[in-house]
């Protein structure tokens, strides 16, 4: 009996002829009728000439931003990003990077990925939320990982590395991979460290560069916070170019959120009009998990631990009081993130609060009434974003965002005049700078290390206006302009949220789920 899994899937050898789905170069015109066995795929990013009218009339899918999408980076590459044209498709990687990578050399026998390798970004069939998924991704991203060829010369090359935007757990980790494989794997002896964000790049006499080497990040993973001194405001793309080119620094990587990452393409679109060859590659960083396309970024995980502890810090409170209600304040500007994985994670958690659902005091302290009364005491998680409607401020900050009222402590003076009179009392915990401040976690810090290093290697094969991050868990590469384009928010009609509702056992009036 042949098994139904090899009818359909084709995962063994066919019965006719040897013939497998994976060997199509005798079943394209270019080639079939070549001496040989046929195996593999023919090149048709090489023999197709003709650009196809969809292509031209579609691009494939048309992306949010400027009508970018993630299968398109002839733009990003620096064999062709001045070149006239749409920039549809992909750089032919394989004919204009001509270095040999020298991890090639060493490792002759290490898997190199072809060029042209893409993680499709949809990937379920007969999908309920296929309307929820970015039509950006839907061509593919390409993979940002080691090839065996390289459009920089290693022996060339100068790097600076800047961190930005606030404190993260991991932007060590991130430092240090960069330093590590620049240095180790492609022998790049000059790795700047540009202090205070943009300001260093800006304004390297006044925040001098630090050399980064082994024996410099050696252990800085072990503690948080960023060696290089993260910091807010300071671009100039045209004193950042002048900068890079009196060092000579041909690769930049830019550690930052999104606010960073639209800098980040503002840079590119620079150094293109001038023509001054850089790569620039993004790391994309948000405590918060807020950037879009990609599936998370890092220091994400180890907020939602050193959330999760903090919460049951709370609950200890709340449990050893008659009628206590432990409230926690986690960070979440505009996305409830943290918040329901640190509930989900602590599993002891009465109500979450996120940005993305608006409900009533009148509901918050029905559920309370009714938790207390069935367990004695309760907990609740709440996103500092959560609820504004009853703490705005009407004001904004020296770089436009608006301030945020206290949601925290308004909850807290609202809770202990509920329950006061009913003999109970909340216990109000605002951990944010300590959850920031935090060393990376073990399995949050191989995530960083694993951005760092395919950071380097995008940039070592010519990728500029770029930033790397997990699309189904693989590292992939999409243009910068894409990442600035928005903010991720937690979707409540996903899986995600609705277990989270699930666990805490909030009503229907408190889930964002009715209509």
């Amino acid at each position: 009996v042949v098994s139904p899994l090899a009818k359909e899937c084709c995962l063994e050898m066919a019965v006719a002829g040897g013939e497998t789905s994976g060997h199509l170069k005798k079943h394209h015109l270019s080639c079939w009728q070549e001496e040989g066995d046929g195996l593999g795929l023919p090149e048709e990013n090489v023999v197709n000439k003709v650009v196809s009218p969809l292509a031209k009339e579609c691009c494939l899918e048309m992306a949010v931003a400027g009508g970018e999408t993630s299968g398109h980076l002839k733009k990003h590459h620096l064999s062709c990003w001045q070149e006239e044209g749409d920039g549809l498709g992909l750089p032919e990687e394989n004919v204009v990077n001509k270095v040999v990578s020298p991890l090639a050399k060493e490792w002759p026998s290490m898997n190199f990925k072809n060029p042209n390798e893409l993680v499709m970004g949809h990937i379920i069939q007969n999908d309920s939320k296929a309307g929820l998924r970015p039509p950006e991704l839907r061509a593919g991203c390409v993979r940002a990982n080691a090839c065996r060829q390289l459009w920089w010369d290693p022996a060339a090359c100068r790097a600076a590395v800047v961190t930005c935007g606030g404190l993260c757990p991991g932007l060590n980790s991130i430092i240090r991979g960069l330093t590590n494989c620049l240095w180790h794997e492609y022998g790049v002896r000059e790795v700047f460290g540009m202090q205070a964000g943009y300001n260093g790049l800006s304004d390297p006499d006044i925040y001098p560069p630090i050399k980064l080497t082994p024996d410099f990040v050696r252990e800085i993973h072990m503690k948080g916070g960023s060696v290089l001194k993260a910091g807010r405001g300071g671009f100039d793309a045209e004193k950042i170019l002048d900068g890079l080119k009196k060092l000579g620094v041909n690769m930049v990587f830019l550690v930052g959120g999104d606010g960073t990452q639209f800098a980040g393409n503002l840079l590119y679109e620079a150094a293109l009009k001038r023509g001054q060859a850089v790569s620039i590659v993004g790391i994309p960083k948000s405590i918060d998990n807020d950037v879009v396309m990609f599936d998370k970024t890092f220091g994400f995980e180890s907020a939602v631990a050193e959330a999760s502890e903090v919460i049951r810090n709370g609950w200890v409170e709340a449990s050893s009081c008659d009628k206590g209600v432990g409230i926690v304040k986690l960070m979440g500007r505009d996305a409830g993130f943290v918040a329901m994985f640190a509930a989900l994670a602590s599993d002891i958690v009465d109500l979450c609060l996120i940005p993305e659902v608006d409900v009533s005091l009148e509901d918050i302290m029905a559920h309370v009434d009714r938790t207390v009364e069935r367990k004695g005491h309760m907990v609740i998680a709440v996103a500092e974003g959560a609820l504004q409607k009853f703490v705005a401020t009407g004001k904004r900050d020296a770089t436009g965002h608006v301030v945020y009222g206290d949601i925290g402590t308004f909850l807290r003076d609202k809770v202990n005049e509920h329950m006061k009179p009913r003999g109970g009392r909340s216990f109000y915990i605002d951990p944010s700078y300590i959850i920031r401040s935090a060393p990376i976690r073990p399995h949050d810090h191989t995530f960083c290390s694993r951005l760092a290093i395919d950071a380097v290697h995008t940039a070592m094969r010519g990728y500029t206006g770029v930033c790397v991050g997990p699309v189904h868990d693989i590292i992939c590469m999409l243009p910068s302009r894409l990442i600035a384009s928005g903010k991720k928010k937690v979707n409540v009609k996903r899986s995600a949220w609705q277990q989270c509702v699930q666990a805490c056992g909030m009503p229907h009036s408190l889930a964002g789920l009715t209509g």
